[in-house]
């Protein structure tokens, strides 16, 4: 069977037809979000590399100047929603059961339960995962990429088809980089090699280390989508 020319092309056809499905989702998300003026940030990593920590810290420090939404990506529970929830900012969750991605479509459908008039931007937390959600576009302007020192220097050289399609690498937990033995040199080399053009940030949520550059372009790309 997999060595069928014809069944091999078969799948391929549907391969296709259902990123492309999802690219028409994605074209309808961008354009609301264009609609209302929304800046809009994909984050991606694997599972306890800091997304949530990150977004948390990021919703409540921008608060005074900027109104953040989000939505929540996880294959079960609403736990990563009820603590973002605690920033005070809108949170949608979608649960995905046994898909280790978002859609576009699943991302549109969620829209419909935030106010995004009220919004400055909204960060998608995408399911813990460095394979699957690298194929899948849901409309946003940029894709972050997270590595944690504690995951190991290689990752982007393991996954490098996800870190190729990111426009940040945000190494986070940097105040337990000497407690883990993290490479730092080895780790950016890494990422070079891997996300040449990415814009590279080391922060640790925790102790605001490096937070105020992370912010600085946050805020520098919210402008510039808006120009």
């Amino acid at each position: 069977m997999a060595g069928d020319p014809g069944s091999r092309r078969t799948v391929l056809s549907v391969d296709e037809s259902l990123l492309g499905h999802n690219e028409e989702y994605a074209a309808r998300n961008r354009s609301v979000f264009r609609e209302h003026g929304l800046f809009v940030a994909n984050v991606l990593s694997s599972p306890g590399s800091g997304k949530t920590t990150l977004i948390q810290r990021t919703l409540t420090d921008l608060a005074p100047s900027r109104k953040g939404g989000v939505i929540v990506g996880d294959l079960a529970t609403d736990n990563d929603a009820r603590r973002l929830a605690d920033s005070g900012a809108p949170v949608t969750q979608i649960l995905t059961g046994t898909m280790c991605h978002l859609e576009a479509s699943m991302v549109g459908d969620a829209l419909g339960g935030i106010d995004l008039s009220a919004l400055d931007y909204l960060i998608i937390e995408n399911v813990g995962n460095l394979v699957c959600p690298a194929s899948y576009d849901l409309g946003e302007d940029v894709r972050i990429g997270l590595l944690s020192v504690t995951e190991g220097e290689d990752k982007p050289l393991k996954y490098p088809v996800i870190f190729k399609t990111v426009q940040a690498v945000v190494i986070t937990k940097i105040d337990m980089a000497s407690a883990a033995g993290f490479d730092r040199s080895a780790a950016l080399h890494n990422i070079a090699i891997a996300a040449p053009d990415a814009e590279v940030f080391e922060v640790s949520a925790r102790t605001a280390v490096g937070l105020d550059t992370w912010y600085a372009w946050l805020e520098s790309r919210m402008k510039q989508e808006k120009t």
